[in-house]
């Protein structure tokens, strides 16, 4: 069965807004007032740490954080470390799992297709690493994911470095991964921000199977 699913560009917000925001959605989707959603932002700088993360992959102190004007968030989705900020495409699907697979390890490598072929219709070649969550190039590694379940439906989600700036990675062991970060622009990407959210909006409908991905107004909430 096709199914519908609401797009909402929130632009540049800050995370703990974004966060709130995704509460809320859930526990709607919970009660089945909205179908699924799919929250598109770009965050300030900020590093958030998973539920399984280690503070020992923070590499930064709190004063040096602060210095550099960098937030901080233990959150409870999964994965370990990470790094948010301008120029990144932040994706927050909020699914109801019930209504697709009920596969949160199926979900999971679902993101990492869709953002594949995204960057594949960008002219990257991108893939996954064995063993592995997130999106890879020769280069390094080009996308996050961490996500949380909760009654089947998801919160959290992506994040793809579009014109990131790589060097605030420098505060964090990314994912707890000590290997290299890049982005579309560090590869000779020549799309833009709105050119890289069409092909992830037009790939995870695909990837999904949604009839439509409809943008929304946010005072539609």
């Amino acid at each position: 069965m096709l199914r519908n699913c609401e797009l909402r560009e929130l632009g540049r917000t800050e995370y703990g807004a974004a966060l709130e925001l995704q509460k809320e959605l859930v526990e709607r989707r919970k009660r089945a007032e909205i179908p699924d959603q799919l929250l598109i932002v770009e965050h300030p700088h900020v590093i958030t740490l998973g539920r399984t993360g280690r503070m020992g992959h923070l590499l930064a102190s709190e004063e040096a954080l602060r210095r550099a004007g960098v937030a901080f968030y233990p959150t409870d989705r999964g994965g370990d470390i990470t790094y948010h900020g301008p120029g990144q495409v932040v994706g927050y699907p909020i699914l109801d799992l019930k209504d697709w697979k009920r596969d949160v390890v199926g979900y999971v490598r679902a993101l990492e297709h869709t953002l594949i072929d995204a960057l594949a219709d960008l002219g990257l070649v991108c893939r996954r690493e064995p063993g592995k969550t997130g999106v890879w190039t020769d280069a390094g590694k080009i996308a996050a994911i961490g996500v949380h379940v909760s009654r089947w439906v998801t919160s959290h989600g992506f994040a793809l470095n579009v014109t990131t700036d790589l060097s605030y990675f420098r505060h964090i062991v990314p994912c707890g991964l000590a290997e290299p970060v890049t982005s579309t622009e560090a590869l000779g990407v020549q799309a833009g921000w709105g050119e890289v959210v069409a092909a992830v909006v037009r790939n995870f409908g695909r990837v999904f199977g949604y009839r439509s991905v409809e943008a929304v107004h946010q005072e539609a909430l």
